[in-house]
């Protein structure tokens, strides 16, 4: 028993279902603070694509190396991905011409970022210090901008502060992880940690949720109620920013810091 519940925890966690249920969260809020009706199209495809995308990046090396010997396990993610991949495109059809385009440019950025386009020239994943803000830049753009074009809403004040704001949450998260994978990182990525040390980039993650709490107050919009739920997550990020370490299993980032964005949802959903 105890080792299919191991199973399933590392298919959940390796197969990238977490992280996209962390996506598809991020999508809800935007839902929730456009005061948009919720959107199943707009959350398939986020969720879908976030799942295809990262197991694609993940393991689409592996597999073709390994293509005609292929684990359980690998056979039971390429399947789900597939099957996420389908879904993802009849959802990407389904969308406004506007979000289509918004959502084609993250493609694009996606195959670069995990294919070579020559060569001589690897791709954006490996270039040194860069990897960060592509991620970032995605996340943000497929939770926030893809529902907000998607539902014909203008691009205002508020939509640029929630754009930054959560820019700086990802640009943190991802942070602890390359403090959790420093032992494992290759020395030419120079990553936030290979560059300024351990304590440098807990003090930058640290000082970085200050901006991410403070501008929620310059929305127009502003609801009094995000004071504190954005303070929970300052306070939970913090925790695990202190927390972070080389010694830390991949569980800690893969399950526990990649929660953050479902926690924030569910703070909103339990209030309602």
């Amino acid at each position: 028993m105890d080792l299919l519940k191991n199973k399933v925890i590392d298919f959940y966690l390796n197969g990238s279902i977490h992280v996209s249920f962390a996506v598809f969260a991020l999508v809800q809020m935007t839902f929730y603070f456009c005061q948009l009706p919720f959107d199943a199209v707009v959350s398939a495809m986020a969720f879908t694509g976030t799942l295809f995308s990262y197991n694609f990046i993940k393991y689409a090396a592996l597999v073709y190396h390994q293509r005609k010997n292929l684990s359980l396990r690998l056979k039971w993610i390429c399947t789900v991905s597939f099957l996420a991949l389908g879904i993802g495109i009849i959802s990407f059809l389904m969308l406004n011409l506007k979000a289509q385009l918004v959502t084609f440019g993250l493609l694009i950025l996606s195959v670069l970022y995990a294919i070579p386009i020559h060569r001589k020239i690897p791709n954006l994943r490996n270039w040194a210090g860069i990897k960060v803000y592509i991620v970032c830049f995605c996340w943000a753009t497929v939770t926030l901008l893809v529902p907000v074009v998607n539902a014909d809403m203008a691009l205002n004040w508020d939509i640029g502060i929630k754009f930054f704001q959560r820019f700086i949450l990802v640009f943190v998260l991802i942070g602890i992880f390359e403090i959790v994978d420093l032992q494992y990182d290759d020395d030419n990525l120079k990553t936030i940690p290979q560059t300024l040390g351990i304590v440098k980039t807990k003090w930058l993650l640290s000082v970085l949720l200050l901006p991410f709490y403070v501008i929620e107050f310059f929305k127009d919009g502003f609801q009094p109620i995000q004071v504190w739920n954005n303070l929970v997550i300052v306070l939970l990020t913090l925790f695990f920013i202190c927390c972070a370490s080389p010694s830390r299993t991949k569980f800690y980032t893969l399950f526990w810091v990649e929660s953050v964005p479902i926690i924030w949802w569910l703070l909103i959903v339990f209030e309602k």
